[in-house]
């Protein structure tokens, strides 16, 4: 058997195998048993040789497919204020692209940040290359994503439950802090 049909033996052994979503061991292992099957007389370190791309393969063949990917509770935590809008912004439009994303997003507020629930001050804050902030924290607040802010640093800054209201928040405390911690599988500090 030549070299060139065993190569596209192999790779079409391989792209079998990524379709059924198999791992590389298994890949290698099952690649290995069909070449003793069919007899093939090949040099191990060639065959070796060959399937070294195999991940780059996989990898290849992922991008631009979509894939299905475990959904996770994140929680998004921030300070940042208005004094720096595009660190402000950055919870809203990051919870915002995974709440797109198919995950289950709270955000926690405290300090500077609560003030943002203002929509006069969400109206001027205008992050570096993103849109203004009301308009991101606007679409946040539809996809239904639960926003809690700091009762305590709301009190501290007259941040009212008709500011929380628009956007659909709530007033946090440090039990709801801890609840949160504990229901996500991941939490961003931002």
């Amino acid at each position: 058997m030549h070299t060139q049909p065993v190569k596209r033996l192999c790779l079409d052994l391989v792209k079998a195998a990524l379709e059924l979503e198999n791992s590389t061991e298994e890949i290698i292992r099952n690649a290995i048993l069909w070449l003793q099957i069919v007899g093939v007389n090949m040099a191990r370190r060639t065959f070796l040789r060959q399937m070294f791309a195999l991940p780059f393969v996989g990898i290849a063949s992922s991008w631009g497919q979509s894939s299905s990917h475990k959904q996770l509770n994140i929680m998004m935590k921030s300070a940042w204020g208005s004094d720096d809008p595009t660190k402000a912004a950055f919870p809203f439009l990051h919870g915002l692209a995974l709440s797109e994303a198919g995950h289950t997003v709270q955000i926690f507020l405290l300090g500077e940040a609560v003030s943002l629930m203002r929509q006069s001050v969400a109206a001027a804050v205008v992050p570096v290359g993103w849109p203004p902030l009301g308009e991101t924290m606007r679409k946040v607040a539809d996809r239904k994503v639960q926003i809690y802010a700091c009762g305590a640093c709301c009190r501290a800054r007259s941040v009212a439950q008709s500011d929380l209201d628009q956007w659909g928040a709530k007033f946090g405390n440090p039990t709801i802090f801890v609840s949160l911690v504990e229901w996500a599988d991941r939490v961003i500090t931002e």
